[in-house]
């Protein structure tokens, strides 16, 4: 898997129509059965936006969603030019309150698969198709990118020392607790399967960044099958991070995500996190 190296961002990119990469451009490509729909959770990401979307494979999504968290540079302003769906956070509602609106609309808006990568340009999205082919091969419900093939990898990537070491705890011991088998639990590229959505109960889950673990001990709760396929990373000052405090206390809140889960489990206590969302009816992939 290549090294991603630090890309030379500009603050205004060339803006081009996302059409681009909505169409296909050959008539060979095979017609997709389901909608695919990507989601952008968005925080000032007007200089990396483009870029992450140019690398999209031509005709792998039908529609783009971005929510923007109450940015303060121009976000929805290079988003609304080039072409995407923006749904707009007065005020920001913190990470996992951009991703509950994120997939509140991808599901009002027919997605069969969901997929939702960071605008920041910090995960290839030209794996998009590797990732959703899984899910449309029913091998998976939910696939992540997994930024951690190797050690050497990562750390060139220039992911810090701390975050690397951190990740490789909190992930063998969710892998261990919930008996799964992935190789970063902390990805921020995933796609789910439209059920997978319409099933969780998502909106119960915190708005801040442990959002990502709780959905993902909900899922294994559910019954729903993981999986994973390797992503390169970039880390440079654009892309999206948090510093060492918010580490430490998500650090926490991740252990805390994973004993409420045993805790419902041996039926200790039982938490909301849990309990199933009666489904609308709707389009579904078979399994």
């Amino acid at each position: 898997m290549p090294v991603l190296t630090r890309p030379e961002l500009k603050p205004r990119h060339e803006i081009f129509r996302v059409e681009r990469i909505l169409r296909s451009e050959s008539d060979r490509l095979p017609k997709r059965e389901h909608k695919i729909v990507a989601v952008l959770p968005a925080y000032n990401a007007e200089s990396t936006l483009a870029a992450t979307l140019a690398d999209v494979p031509v005709g792998s999504v039908d529609e783009f969603i971005l929510v923007d968290d109450g940015s303060t540079d121009r976000t929805i302003q290079v988003a609304r030019e080039m072409g995407l769906t923006v749904i707009e956070h007065p005020k920001n509602r913190g990470y996992g309150g951009n991703q509950k609106t994120c997939y509140r609309h991808a599901l009002e808006r027919g997605a069969d698969i969901v997929v939702m990568i960071h605008p920041d340009y910090q995960y290839d999205s030209r794996v998009i198709p590797n990732a959703v082919g899984i899910i449309e091969l029913g091998i998976c419900d939910v696939v992540l990118g997994s930024r951690i093939r190797s050690r050497e990898e990562a750390l060139a990537g220039g992911m810090p020392r701390y975050k690397y070491i951190a990740n490789r705890f909190l992930t063998a011991f969710e892998n261990l607790a919930l008996g799964q088998n992935l190789g970063d639990f902390h990805s921020g590229f995933r796609v789910y399967r439209r059920e997978v959505l319409e099933r969780i109960p998502f909106e119960n889950n915190s708005d801040d960044f442990v959002f990502d673990t709780q959905f993902l001990v909900q899922a294994v709760r559910l019954g729903f099958r993981l999986g994973d396929v390797p992503v390169p990373v970039r880390y440079f000052a654009e892309a999206s991070s948090i510093n060492f405090k918010r580490s430490v206390r998500y650090g926490l809140s991740t252990l805390g995500a994973v004993c409420e889960y045993w805790l419902d489990r041996l039926g200790v206590r039982k938490s909301k996190l849990f309990v199933e969302k009666q489904r609308a009816p709707g389009n579904q992939i078979a399994s």
